[in-house]
């Protein structure tokens, strides 16, 4: 391994939406350094299995309703 091509690896603390706050290595910053996060996995439905809502784009499923509101659907 090269000599001084690595960054340096040191504890910063990590504070989560919910004001937890994580201690974990990294190359962020400096030792002692808080990182803030916008999106962490409390929150985030990638983790926290968040349902999908079907998103009417430019009106299709109002035309499909209105198109087969006959037939009782």
């Amino acid at each position: 391994m090269k000599k001084d091509i690595h960054p340096e690896y040191h504890f910063i603390d990590v504070k989560l939406l919910n004001g937890d706050v994580v201690k974990m290595r990294s190359t962020y910053g400096k030792e002692g350094d808080v990182m803030t996060l916008d999106i962490d996995p409390s929150v985030h439905p990638a983790w926290t299995g968040g349902g999908q809502r079907l998103m009417d784009t430019g009106g299709r499923v109002s035309r499909f309703k209105k198109k087969f509101e006959g037939f009782g659907f």
